[in-house]
């Protein structure tokens, strides 16, 4: 259910790249071998407040949760505590598991490296991933703020669309094979992602690169293969969690509380014209689960994928799915 309840809450937050969309690939490295069905990593080094896990190619959201509940454990007793996770796979959203550390009254940062998709600036090849970032911080009214980013100015997703609907793209996106700027998403596709904010975005995602497979003495740069790539070669990417205990510090209701006046400040505060609202992190997200509360969005080809995968696996519920497509409802 960890794995099941992480894909349909990135659904239900709008985050449907991450949602369950990934079952046909999560199922095809599962049967090709890559991505083992162990419930939870090994811990090969453990000095306290600092953990080292080699997942073992297991199911990133299972490891995910292991690294959690070991800080959430630990980074009371010591102020902070850090797992870092090699040989991971895919874990769904960062922002998820950067929750679940502060919703247990713990500051949350979690970063993954990806497989290059990112020149340096002025580069023509792809040398880091767009390796994303989360932090959570408790929030007065039991909803933490999150924060939760890839480092690229866009994803690899929004590229593909402008490209099925025949659309250009803005021209800070990404670049062609020769690391150009381009407008044209066929060619972006075939060449390479811009970090966002230029050299910043990509000094991050350096950064987290390092963060993430130096310290656990995993993959990093060329290391970490492609997510859709040969599915029985593990994708071997690298994980990064750290806890902070606000109460070495303060007070965890007095910092809990101007979270949250900041957030509130950040919404009402003065709009630009044409802007009908302003959010703080992590708010489109959360409104879009509220909003999702009584059902899973899912596209009509992801659940006709997710009905034929079923059926493959002797699985019963055919029909089960509900879709809304321009013509109105319908059975998938």
């Amino acid at each position: 259910m960890i794995v099941a309840d992480a894909l349909v809450e990135a659904d239900c937050e709008g985050i449907s790249s991450h949602g369950v969309m990934l079952v046909p690939l999560y199922v095809e490295r599962i049967r090709a071998g890559s991505v083992s069905l162990a419930a939870a990593g090994t811990i090969v080094s453990d000095r306290g407040a600092a953990v080292v896990i080699d997942a073992g190619n297991a199911l990133g959201q299972l490891t995910a949760r292991q690294a959690v509940d070991l800080l959430v454990a630990r980074a009371p007793r010591y102020g902070f505590a850090a797992a870092a996770i090699r040989n991971a796979f895919h874990f769904g959203t960062a922002g998820r598991w950067a929750r679940a550390l502060a919703e247990r009254g713990l500051i949350g940062v979690v970063m993954s490296n990806t497989r290059p998709l990112m020149p340096a600036p002025g580069g023509a090849e792809r040398v880091v991933g767009n390796n994303p970032l989360a932090i959570a911080m408790p929030s007065a009214g039991g909803c933490p703020v999150v924060f939760d980013m890839a480092t690229s100015a866009s994803a690899m997703g929004k590229i593909r669309l402008a490209d099925a609907a025949g659309q250009k793209i803005p021209d800070d996106w990404a670049t062609d094979a020769q690391g150009r700027p381009t407008t044209d998403p066929a060619e972006a596709i075939k060449g390479m992602l811009l970090p966002a904010a230029g050299p910043k975005g990509f000094g991050l995602a350096f950064m987290i690169d390092l963060f993430c497979g130096g310290l656990s003495s995993g993959a990093v740069g060329d290391a970490v293969r492609p997510l859709y790539g040969n599915p029985a070669e593990p994708y071997g990417c690298a994980h990064f969690f750290l806890a902070i205990s606000i109460e070495h510090f303060r007070d965890l209701p007095g910092f809990s509380a101007q979270v949250a006046q900041l957030a509130e400040r950040v919404r009402n505060s003065a709009r630009a014209p044409g802007t009908s609202r302003l959010y703080s992190p992590g708010d489109p997200a959360r409104l879009a689960k509220e909003a999702n509360a009584e059902a899973c969005p899912v596209a009509a080809e992801v659940a006709l994928k997710l009905e034929d995968i079923g059926a493959g696996l002797g699985l019963s519920g055919a029909g089960v799915f509900r879709y809304r497509d321009n013509k109105g409802d319908a059975d998938a």
